[in-house]
């Protein structure tokens, strides 16, 4: 196994990594830093990707690999605290996840992706553009709204069907039970999504969530 460390943003960098090959990047890596560090490992022996940052982070390392056709490269996650995707895909963080990222194996993990293509790995959630969300919203065959609620969320799952989404509850009152499948479709008013902790600029009308036809392997 040949790791790299993609350091993204200004995260601590682990002792464990420190000897390690390390890219440098925005919290956010963009397709030319993503490519300069794939250009590198693809001449490696068994390469895995250490990306040391955020949720928002391994996400956008994991959507240049699905639109590069790179799936099959093993992806090891370090965030420096606790966010949705540690706590979904146990990794632990700092040092601990730094040591898992060396030691740990690979297991295929369900891909969740959006209709343009960019990967999920937390959380996703949905609100109105003004207030509350108006419209309908189905995972596969079963209705998870239809009117007008507080907003909706989408995570993955570590075992198939491959995610799960619930409705926001309002304030002073519990959410709604998890509903999982395969894909979320929401067709709305006027909404606003945030992905990984990233708010998208545009308002949309419609939205679908799914999982991809192959997995990632995630290295636990």
């Amino acid at each position: 196994m040949t790791p790299f460390v993609l350091q993204c943003g200004s995260p601590l960098l682990p002792i464990a990594l420190s000897d390690l090959p390390l890219f440098d990047a925005p919290e956010v890596p963009t397709k030319d830093d993503c490519d300069a560090l794939l250009a590198e490992m693809d001449t490696a022996h068994n390469p895995r990707i250490i990306v040391l940052g955020t949720d928002a982070s391994l996400a956008a390392v994991l959507t240049r690999l699905l639109r590069t056709e790179r799936l099959h490269m093993e992806v090891a996650y370090v965030p420096e605290t606790a966010s949705d995707a540690s706590e979904l895909f146990h990794t632990g963080t700092g040092s601990r996840a730094a040591k898992v990222a060396l030691s740990g194996t690979a297991s295929p993990t369900p891909l969740i992706r959006d209709d343009t293509g960019t990967a999920l790995v937390g959380r996703a959630t949905v609100c109105g553009s003004e207030g509350e969300l108006v419209g309908e919203a189905y995972v596969d065959d079963t209705r998870l709204f239809s009117g007008s609620v507080p907003g909706i969320e989408v995570s993955p799952m570590l075992e198939m069907p491959g995610l799960r989404a619930r409705v926001q509850g309002k304030r002073g009152f519990f959410r709604r039970r998890w509903i999982a499948g395969r894909a979320v479709q929401l067709g709305a008013k006027s909404a606003r999504l945030t992905k990984d902790g990233v708010a998208i600029p545009r308002e949309t009308t419609r939205s679908s969530m799914y999982r991809h036809d192959q997995q990632w392997l995630l290295v636990r």
